[in-house]
């Protein structure tokens, strides 16, 4: 494998007109801006458009399995809501299934007092249903709305940085082997 860049989708999982999922995803994409050979892409539920039916024949979901298939790595940024992720979250995932498959997932989550790490205990069954590896390490955040500034950004200070490092230390091995892995073995699912 000669070229080094990975492909990353930050996946926004909350799809509420107004939502602290805008503060977050500004602070994970300003962590990524600072790492070499990371191109990211942006999927936001609110601007997806996919159907509830299950619909993956209709175009905002094709559109959809056409950025994930094209990803070698995701980063889900998560609320907690009632103990688990959102509904937004979950049609997302669900509009797709061969395009997770063999590729790394870690998390951002964020919530009241467990910090969001609920929703991502949920979310790890759902991934490995998917053929997808989840990294152990994530970054929580518990009540991060008091750490907004008067410039609406998130002041993370250094435990959060270095714990997004961490997570990004494993995310990218996960990645750039499994994309090794699937460049020599296409990763086909047996019946």
């Amino acid at each position: 494998m000669t070229d080094k860049t990975l492909s990353i989708r930050v996946i926004i999982g909350s799809a509420r007109s107004v939502r602290f999922a805008d503060v977050m995803t500004t602070w994970v994409n300003e962590q990524l801006a600072a790492m070499p050979h990371i191109k990211v892409e942006v999927l936001d539920p609110r601007e997806l458009n996919l159907p509830q039916g299950h619909c993956t024949d209709v175009e905002p979901a094709r559109r959809l399995r056409e950025s994930l298939n094209s990803a070698d790595a995701f980063i889900v940024i998560t609320p907690e809501y009632n103990r688990s992720y959102t509904g937004a979250l979950k049609i997302l995932i669900d509009s797709a299934y061969e395009e997770w498959n063999a590729k790394p997932v870690g998390f951002v989550c964020y919530g009241g007092i467990s910090g969001g790490l609920r929703a991502v205990e949920q979310l790890r069954p759902v991934f490995s249903e998917l053929h997808a590896v989840t990294t152990r390490d994530v970054v929580s955040f518990a009540n991060p709305w008091k750490s907004v500034g008067p410039d609406g950004r998130l002041d993370a200070g250094t435990s959060a940085t270095t714990a997004f490092e961490t997570m990004m230390a494993k995310l990218q091995w996960w990645a750039y082997t499994l994309k090794q892995g699937r460049e020599v073995t296409p990763y086909r699912k047996t019946a």
